[in-house]
């Protein structure tokens, strides 16, 4: 690894959430380490707090699912960037309030520079897209509410 390299490297780490980075090449040994300590030994309680939240919301959003039969949630088989139109030219695939039928495309995530159309399992009204253009999302998070015609 050359000098460039580690700059590079430690330019990328520094861009990322990553508080601490250890790689170990050949004759190279390498330790980066953003921020103060004490800093990072205060998060967790913030997580667990955070953690906290999101289970409740979580559990909000079943019951309510469980309570409107004609409810569909579209969750995210993949986890990628979504993108709720083909280019920032085009208009979006779905808006709240459009009708959609089964196999229509309501999204594409992207995911390792794939482009991975999302289409609708059900007929319905989109009720509400849960996620905003260009947001990473997780696997299995939700994206769209959708009420089931019939």
């Amino acid at each position: 690894m050359n000098i460039n390299e580690i700059k590079e490297l430690i330019m990328a780490i520094d861009k990322t959430s990553i508080n601490k980075f250890d790689i170990e090449m050949n004759d190279l040994k390498l330790s980066i380490q953003k921020g103060d300590i004490t800093t990072i030994d205060s998060v967790p309680n913030i997580k667990d707090e955070a953690k906290k939240e999101i289970i409740t919301i979580n559990k909000e959003e079943i019951v309510e699912s469980e309570t409107d039969n004609n409810t569909y949630i579209v969750n995210a088989p993949i986890m990628g960037t979504f993108y709720s139109a083909s280019s920032p030219e085009d208009g979006d695939f779905v808006n709240v309030g459009d009708k959609v039928k089964k196999g229509d495309t309501l999204c594409i995530l992207e995911a390792m520079k794939l482009m991975n159309e999302i289409e609708c399992d059900v007929d319905g009204e989109i009720i509400e897209v849960l996620v905003e253009n260009e947001e990473l999302v997780e696997y299995d998070q939700p994206l769209f509410k959708i009420k089931v015609n019939g």
